[in-house]
Formats: structure tokens, sequence, C-alpha cells
């Protein structure tokens, strides 16, 4: 049986405590268990409708937004084409007409 490498440091000398897998190089411990359940699952973006996302989709802003460090706001119903989704805190990397580069979040775009 081979045990799945670290999440924190892809370490792959793991081992088995009791119900977890320990990582000796940089301590880190997590449940068996969810090692498992991860590795069939896949992140999936939704909008704010509940519609399933992809790269390169076109959306729309459902909400007036101030984004932080700049004077404009972004109005609702302003269109963004070509998104790239990101596993990170805001979902979208895209470029907007007039603001440039920026990151959005799912809850505040619905999918044309």
């Amino acid at each position: 049986m081979s045990l799945p490498p670290c999440p924190t440091c892809q370490s792959t000398y793991t081992y088995e405590d009791g119900a977890n897998l320990v990582c000796p190089e940089c301590g880190h411990e997590w449940p068996a268990q969810a090692a498992d359940a991860n590795a069939d699952t896949a992140r999936v973006w939704r909008d704010a409708s509940g519609n399933l996302l992809q790269d390169g989709d076109t959306v729309t802003v459902i909400k007036d937004l101030k984004p932080k460090g700049s004077g404009g706001v972004i109005k609702q119903g302003t269109k963004v084409k070509n998104i790239r989704l990101v596993d990170a805190d805001h979902d979208i990397d895209c470029k907007i007409d007039g603001f440039g580069a920026m990151s959005l979040k799912t809850e505040f775009v619905r999918k044309v």
C-alpha cells in the first residue's frame, strides 16, 4: 500500500500513526480518511446562481464593487470576458476594461 505525500511539503516519507498520517519532515498530521476522500474530488466553481463556471467563460457582475486601492467602481452589469479560474481566496482572475487585471469572487458574478 502506498501512502499519499504530505499535502504541506510533498514529502514521500509519510507514515501512519493510528487514524492519522504524519510527515516526519515538517511534522504535519492529517486524517487518513480525509486523504482518501480528497483524492477523488476536484474543485468546482459555481456562480451566484449555481451555474458551473469554466475557464474562458463570460460573466456579468451582479453587484457594484468597490476595489481596494482604486477610486472607481465596477458597476452592476459589467461584462467580463475570458475569465481564468484559480484556487485562491478570489476565485476569478480577469481583465476588466477601464480597470485592468483584477481578481473577483464567484459569489458576485453570473454566467452569461
